[in-house]
């Protein structure tokens, strides 16, 4: 994988600040530690970091056409790159390496814009063009790969890997949007196109954004979006068949590398499902590893190991500390942004002991949201049941009643845990949903800001964030949208986010075969009732796999991929989050009610309530304050 960072002015072609952009570049070493390259002439300025994993030799970027009127940075692989490099022959285009960064640029000549379109895998890439005056931005389809830029008051746009990249431009100020802010404390991440700064953007997945010189800079351009259109009627047992037949294509075209691949083996169904793709396609034993904990709630490496001895993997556990407090402040640097998921500090180790075997891993990632996987699903699904048999103008009174009467009892069975759910009973489905995955609930996000910041919003709220979305959604199946909205929100956001920054810091490729898009286009149009069927989630997915993987690996209760920070706060970690959540960092923002901060430390502590998703948050935005906007 690599890291690219680039300047473009664009009002006129005035030299570029060199210097500038190398230091851009630099910060991104961690994403290409094998070699960095610069292009530059006046109005432009392309780097790059390589982590070299096809044509070791060839590949070298910027990569620039014959006739030097063409220069691109490149980041990701595009598997298909052979078919696009003999149909493009036949047009006359002639190639010096075995690089699929080659034929991109081939591409570009040939197709222009359109030449994302006939992409599969994951990317980010910046393409100058001469002739044209332009600078040209895409992102791939499903977010794999990520791309920051922001059009600054002087004209020139910079864009990069890494928020880290564009925070070396002298000219961009740091000033936080307040919107990322409530966003933020909603969703545990800032989604897409929005970040914590004010002026700067992700290009969204699916976008592409094509800049011409002298010209007003346009907007993002969506190329591409889920489909979820329902497909030709077939037997389950037909489905089945073509399950297993499309994730060992997908599983096969992404074992294409110069240099040594593995697989992230968790033992649970998504991961199980690539590495045995993985040995039945391979002659030699698959490297796969996994972590441990030493509490068993949230162990997993026995059903790892049992899926590693059926396919006889080269496996490798390592248990981690479950008081891995030193990697905490490291996280902001990764992240840059604020970013709120705990399960960054064991993807963080696992992809630490992979990279010491491979250069390349396999992720199962993606199987949740194709197949209706979390739990929430099966709630909604429950919840909207439930709606429909009562009119909102009766629901939601009485449910709303109920959810305010009923105590919030963290620490009671789940059972008695019904607050939440009454609680999203009386919304809508959007706003149900929107409950179901909040971090804190609105109520709670207006106590934790201080009212200059309320003030600040404008009565905005982070739920827009899913109307917006829905507004466009191809599909109104209560299921199949909110599965729709995770695609366009969580997975690119929180997941996909998670793994690039992780395995990046260990310049480690992951590559995740279940997002395939063509894979996600077919099983989007698959009945939403052979996704969720009853309280079994990824039923079809887990059906197709029964000849393949072991009945206890299909169908255990899913565990996830957590810490335990409530312990921690409660414990090692007191005197740590209090000093941090009160400490003057936050304070000193003016974004927070400092009264209510006290009152959720008190209340975490004494074992009152359960507030670690969100001291969690705030020690996270701690550390973001302290280290990049200080």
């Amino acid at each position: 994988m690599c890291g690219i960072a680039g300047i473009f002015d664009t009002r006129e072609s005035a030299p570029v600040n060199d210097q500038v952009l190398r230091e851009m570049t630099g910060s991104l070493a961690h994403r290409g530690p094998d070699a960095d390259g610069f292009f530059v002439e006046d109005g432009v300025g392309l780097g790059h970091r390589r982590l070299s994993i096809i044509d070791l030799e060839g590949g070298v970027q910027p990569f620039l056409n014959d006739a030097g009127t063409v220069a691109m940075t490149y980041n990701g692989e595009v598997y298909n790159f052979a078919e696009m490099r003999d149909e493009l022959r036949a047009a006359g285009h002639e190639f010096h390496t075995h690089s699929d960064t080659e034929v991109l640029v081939h591409a570009w000549e040939e197709w222009g814009e359109a030449c994302v379109e006939r992409f599969n895998g994951m990317f980010a890439l910046g393409i100058y063009d001469r002739r044209r005056q332009s600078l040209f931005l895409a992102r791939d389809r499903l977010g794999i790969k990520p791309l920051y830029y922001s059009t600054l008051p002087n004209g020139l746009l910079v864009f990069g890997s890494e928020l880290k990249a564009l925070l070396q431009a002298p000219w961009l100020e740091r000033k936080i949007d307040p919107l990322a802010v409530e966003d933020y404390f909603a969703y545990g991440y800032v989604p897409e196109p929005r970040t914590i700064l004010e002026g700067v953007h992700k290009l969204p997945p699916g976008h592409t954004l094509n800049v011409t010189r002298g010209k007003p800079v346009p907007g993002p351009s969506q190329y591409w979006d889920v489909a979820f259109q329902p497909g030709e009627a077939r037997s389950e047992a037909d489905i089945e068949e073509e399950i297993r037949h499309r994730v060992t294509e997908s599983v096969k075209l992404r074992m294409i590398a110069d240099v040594p691949l593995g697989a992230f083996l968790s033992g649970g169904v998504d991961s199980s499902a690539v590495v045995a793709a993985m040995a039945d396609l391979k002659d030699s034993p698959v490297k796969t590893c996994s972590i441990s904990f030493g509490d068993p709630k949230f162990n997993e490496s026995a059903f790892a190991q049992v899926v590693a001895d059926k396919f006889e993997t080269d496996h490798e556990v390592r248990q981690v500390d479950p008081a891995d407090f030193d990697l905490i402040d490291r996280l902001v640097g990764f992240y840059d942004e604020p970013y709120a998921d705990s399960s960054a500090m064991p993807t963080y180790r696992v992809c630490e002991l992979a990279r010491n075997k491979v250069t390349v891993a396999l992720s199962g990632d993606g199987g949740d949201e194709n197949f209706a996987g979390y739990r929430r699903y099966r709630w909604h699904a429950y919840e909207e049941r439930v709606r429909r048999l009562l009119p909102p103008g009766l629901r939601g009174p009485v449910f709303g009643l109920a959810g305010r009467l009923y105590p919030k009892m963290d620490w009671a069975p789940k059972v008695l845990r019904a607050k939440s759910t009454l609680q999203a009973l009386a919304r809508d489905s959007l706003e149900g949903y929107f409950h179901s995955v909040s971090m804190l609930t609105p109520d709670e996000r207006a106590q934790l800001f201080s009212a200059d910041f309320r003030r600040s919003l404008q009565g905005y709220e982070a739920v827009e964030v899913l109307a917006e979305h829905a507004k466009r959604s191809p599909t109104d199946d209560p299921l199949s949208l909110v599965q729709y909205l995770d695609f366009k929100t969580y997975l690119p956001g929180d997941i996909l986010t998670k793994v690039d920054r992780a395995s990046m810091a260990h310049s480690l490729e992951v590559r995740v075969p279940l997002l395939d898009h063509t894979f996600v286009d077919w099983v989007s149009g698959l009945g939403p009732s052979v996704k969720l069927r009853g309280r079994e989630g990824k039923y079809i997915f887990k059906k197709a796999l029964e000849p393949v993987l072991p009945h206890d690996i299909l169908y255990r209760p899913k565990m996830g991929f957590a810490v335990p920070i409530g312990q921690w706060f409660k414990g090692p970690l007191a005197d740590r989050v209090r000093s941090a959540v009160l400490g003057p960092a936050l304070e000193e923002t003016g974004i927070f009610d400092t009264a209510f901060l006290d009152r959720m430390l008190r209340e975490h502590q004494s074992g009152q309530r359960d507030h670690s998703s969100a001291l969690w948050a705030l020690l996270m935005f701690d550390g973001f304050q302290r280290q990049v906007m200080s």
